[in-house]
């Protein structure tokens, strides 16, 4: 099989594993703070059948393979929470939005310090095996990182848009609740139209923060 095929198919697996956690993490958020929805519905679990979709989990990552993108992104069904379960609607549904990137986040950190101390004590430039294993390493950490910004951007349908919204009142909060009937329009305009190559600078210098100096990928 073709190296950069092979490749493409690796990072597909990464972000399928990667957006079953950002899903999870909202669920539980949720949980804690006294919604019960995600659970009962199922989804507070790494099992992917209950959490990939057609559209965002595979047909989205296979047009940024066709498309010979530098990165592949995707998405899985959206865990749903009730904003009546909750104390404080607004500033909890920013909380639970907030939980998908930090997981993300957190994911990169470990696999970072993983990667950090490979490279002090293992003889990664010598052993073909470790070479590898620190490779795929660093995909999921650059995966990891560029899904946590992708869904920080602050355009419904992101979780961007919802930790925003928190901060919003009167007609401002009316128009982002408007916004979100567009989304779907959004998301194909931001990863098709060239707009998310501002990110990329962005998810390279926090890799680059993570990792440290001496990524030999």
């Amino acid at each position: 099989m073709d190296q950069q095929l092979l490749g493409q198919l690796y990072q597909i697996i990464v972000l399928i594993f990667l957006v079953i956690i950002h899903e999870v993490a909202h669920g539980l958020m949720a949980y804690r703070l006294g919604d019960n929805t995600a659970k009962e519905l199922g989804r507070l679990t790494l099992n992917p059948i209950k959490h990939l979709e057609l559209f965002g989990s595979f047909l989205v990552p296979l047009l940024f393979i066709i498309t010979n993108s530098p990165f592949i992104l995707g998405w899985a069904k959206p865990v749903p929470f009730n904003p009546y379960n909750l104390k404080n609607p607004k500033r909890d549904g920013a909380l639970i939005a907030l939980a998908g990137p930090l997981s993300n986040f957190l994911i990169a950190i470990i696999f970072g310090l993983i990667v950090r101390l490979m490279v002090v004590f293992t003889p990664i430039a010598s052993s073909p095996v470790l070479y590898n294993i620190y490779n795929l390493l660093n995909v999921v950490i650059f995966v990891s990182v560029l899904l946590a910004f992708f869904n920080l951007i602050p355009i419904p349908p992101f979780d961007g848009s919802r930790i925003v919204f928190a901060f919003l009142s009167g007609k401002a909060e009316r128009f982002w609740l408007q916004m979100e009937q567009y989304g779907m329009l959004l998301i194909v305009l931001l990863l098709f139209g060239g707009v998310l190559s501002f990110l990329y600078p962005l998810v390279i210098f926090v890799f680059r923060l993570i990792v440290g100096p001496a990524v030999i990928l």
